[in-house]
């Protein structure tokens, strides 16, 4: 989209409020399908509700490619933005439910990592995608979690046997599903009952009327972590990059006419929006996803991961839409000091609110959840706690062999 803007604004004759409208409206529009998609994805589950969000991107993408004023390319858009909705939601939660725990992380990474002729082509050919998107996901195999959570124990089993990396992971997986989902160990039909919660009944009194001190620790940081990431500045950066070296270059050359002074100035702009949106995409652009997608429990898992996503896509709209009014007010230099403030302020928030997931199990992130900035105390009591049962183990296991030996 930042590629096309300059043309989009030439070609339709539109000024720099309803630019700014066009680059934003998307992500407020796509809070509709982040709504959507949490409920949906519940209902039909994970697989079919990518097949949904295939479909509007097409619909989306074929509008605005054809798009001959503002009013249809805002259709377009529309139609596009509710597309993108779903997407953000089902893909990490569907990634984070299929993958096995060694290559989790890295695999819920692509979608941020994939993410970074005329303009109508530019947006028009996203309809190309989106029909081997709808075409590859008939192949893909459904949510082992969300199956679980409909009781086809038999149907999570086979799809775990296929993803895991050995038939002890796969049933290692299933355990630890069963128990999130409330279902008892013994059970091992292909189809049980599953207690009423887990279709989704009481989800949103749980996590946000009532929360324990753990879920509304778990949202606190699973919002937090989207609301920061798109407060960074990201889409700004990436959307008005061609109208952010259009006024390094302008400025510099109203003070200085050298064209050496110039070219250093376009130079070290692009180097230094590389190098921000290059650090983003391996830090918070991954990261946001991967560890929203993981906290929250299996049964608030597709309704609290929309709450996430629909902050995400609020700020992402919010500052798109105000981004050239906010450099008309206090110059680019202070937009971007504006944004160094708050991604300072989320460093500091994430390194003592955030507790570390990796290699935690369930039990173990239950206990680190609902400590709040106590986390880390928690943590090395945790720890010791384990030193001490296997070195009980150990001991067991030397007595046991001492006295089988006597």
């Amino acid at each position: 989209m930042s590629g096309a803007a300059f043309f989009i604004k030439d070609d339709l004759k539109i000024s720099d409020d309803q630019l700014e409208v066009l680059m934003g409206i998307m992500s407020l529009y796509s809070l509709l399908g982040c709504y959507a998609a949490g409920r949906t994805s519940d209902w039909v589950g994970r697989r079919h509700s990518i097949v949904i969000a295939a479909a509007i991107f097409f619909v989306g993408a074929i509008l605005m490619g054809f798009a001959t004023n503002y009013a249809f390319l805002m259709v377009g858009r529309f139609v596009a933005g509710i597309g993108v909705g779903y997407a953000l939601l089902i893909a990490p939660v569907y990634t984070a439910e299929v993958s096995p725990a060694a290559s989790r992380g890295f695999l819920t990474s692509f979608p941020e990592v994939f993410i970074n002729a005329g303009w109508r082509l530019m947006l028009g050919i996203g309809a190309i995608p989106s029909v081997f998107l709808a075409l590859g996901v008939l192949a893909m195999p459904e949510s082992p979690r969300w199956l679980v959570l409909q009781g086809r124990l038999g149907d999570a089993k086979r799809v775990l046997d296929k993803t895991s990396d050995s038939k002890e992971e796969a049933q290692l997986r299933l355990a630890d599903i069963k128990e999130a989902a409330g279902i008892p160990e013994e059970c091992n039909d292909d189809v049980v009952p599953v207690p009423k919660r887990s279709h989704g009944e009481g989800v949103w009194k749980e996590l946000v009327l009532h929360p324990t001190p753990t879920v509304l620790h778990i949202l606190i940081a699973g919002v937090g972590i989207h609301f920061f990431q798109q407060a960074s500045g990201i889409d700004a950066v990436v959307l008005y990059s061609p109208k952010i070296f259009e006024k390094a270059a302008v400025s510099l050359t109203i003070i200085d006419h050298s064209e050496k002074k110039v070219a250093w100035a376009v130079a070290l702009a692009i180097t230094t929006v590389l190098s921000f949106v290059g650090t983003f995409s391996i830090g918070m652009g991954p990261i946001a996803w991967v560890y929203s997608s993981e906290i929250f429990p299996l049964r608030l898992r597709a309704q609290g991961t929309s709450i996430g996503t629909a902050m995400n896509r609020l700020i992402s709209g919010t500052i798109l839409m105000t981004f050239i009014s906010l450099y008309k007010a206090i110059l680019i230099g202070g937009a971007f000091f504006l944004f160094m403030g708050v991604a300072i302020i989320s460093w500091v928030l994430f390194y003592t609110l955030l507790p570390e997931t990796q290699g935690r199990t369930l039990e173990e992130m239950q206990v680190l959840f609902g400590t709040f900035f106590k986390w880390r105390s928690t943590l090395r009591e945790l720890e010791k706690n384990k030193k001490i049962r296997d070195n009980d183990n150990s001991n067991g296991q030397i007595q046991l062999g001492t006295t089988t030996d006597s």
